[in-house]
């Protein structure tokens, strides 16, 4: 249901800020607040919330019984058909709550085309409210700290059960659909997003999505998923080896986990964001592989499988109990190979730096 501790926050938030309205449109931080995501397509649907602690919601009729059942019964809903479209209801919301010329702050799903139809019907001024609403978020309770650590461990559960199913000749297609089913037989809610399996020289992309790869006699393989735990994700990294590792192999892999390694213990209690991206990204430079560093060390993580706070070297902001974030700098040698070790670390709400993720990174050779 519509969480109004949650909404608490953000008038808090709104106030500090000076913002009238908030939209949220289908997204995570929409079924952070209800507790659902509908999942938009074309047609336009939003929470709208003011500073006066009012909201209302805008949907299809389609979307109506399925989002209804996220509020109470009493709950305002501007609710439009196919061939009426959603102008002449928003008309009449912006009427009702007395919405012209108000600063109204946009989550990240409002699509560009609607904002401009929204700008059509009535006079506002609209600004990007994607990192007002990440302030929701960005702390976790200990309960979320729980939901979490289930995530992570069914990811390296996972992780474990891909060593005895990975043998060469089998295709990158094959260990992304079996990650897929070993989620669905351990009760995970889906994916955080999807897999990454990149073989051969596929793995100096970090983001490789073609699944077009076969496992080589003697390969490296770099494997990237998560799920999701009651809302929440989790996110592992390991690189395997296929049939032996070259001495070259092993060199760049070590350099890759001591980087990792060495951010996770910088990564504490009062220390900035950009202090720990400085860690790893030194540790690689200091070996000449700086210029293979391609990503940022790291990114927040819970309900979104990419969120505040974010591991990089402009980010100032002070760690915190209750901040959650990725630790996985990598190195990527273009058309060679890439290797990254990633594990899911939080500050718990004792101060404590808590690696989420066990399974193990010490080098593993698959025959």
């Amino acid at each position: 249901m519509f969480d109004i501790s949650k909404i608490d926050k953000l008038f808090i938030l709104m106030e500090k800020k000076n913002l009238d309205v908030v939209v949220i449109g289908p997204s995570n931080t929409l079924e952070f607040l209800t507790g659902f995501n509908p999942v938009g397509c074309e047609r336009f649907q939003a929470l709208f919330i003011t500073r006066e602690r009012q909201y209302f919601y805008i949907c299809n009729l389609i979307y109506a019984e399925d989002m209804k059942r996220w509020f109470d019964a009493a709950a305002p809903f501007y609710i439009w058909n196919d061939s009426q479209g959603f102008h002449e209801p928003l008309q009449k919301a912006v009427m009702d709550f007395d919405l012209n010329n108000k600063t109204i702050a946009l989550g990240e799903s409002i699509r560009a085309i609607d904002s401009i139809d929204m700008k059509s019907i009535f006079p506002c001024e609209f600004i990007n409210g994607s990192h007002l609403l990440e302030e929701l978020r960005i702390i976790k309770t200990e309960p979320d700290l729980d939901k979490m650590r289930r995530a992570a461990r069914l990811a390296d559960e996972v992780m474990e059960n891909l060593t005895g199913f990975i043998r060469p000749g089998i295709t990158e297609k094959e260990i992304k659909i079996k990650i897929e089913d070993l989620f669905i037989e351990k009760r995970a809610d889906g994916l955080s997003f999807s897999p990454i399996v990149a073989c051969g020289s596929n793995n100096s992309r970090p983001h490789y999505r073609e699944n077009s790869g076969i496992i080589a006699k003697k390969d490296v393989l770099l494997l990237d998923f998560g799920c999701r735990y009651q809302g929440f994700c989790s996110d592992i990294s390991r690189t395997f080896f296929i049939g032996n590792i070259s001495k070259e192999e092993k060199r760049i892999y070590k350099i890759a986990r001591e980087a990792q390694e060495a951010a996770v213990l910088a990564a504490k209690e009062g220390v900035r964001c950009c202090d720990v991206d400085k860690k790893a990204r030194e540790h690689i430079e200091h070996h000449g592989m700086g210029n293979y560093f391609l990503n940022r060390t790291g990114h927040g993580i819970g309900f979104d499988v990419h969120e505040a706070p974010y591991i990089n070297g402009n980010n100032k902001r002070y760690l915190e109990r209750g901040m959650a974030f990725s630790i996985e700098p990598g190195i990527c040698i273009p058309g060679k190979v890439g290797m990254r070790v990633e594990d899911i670390v939080v500050i718990n709400h004792q101060g404590e730096t808590e690696v989420l993720n066990k399974f193990t990174k010490e080098i593993v050779i698959i025959k």
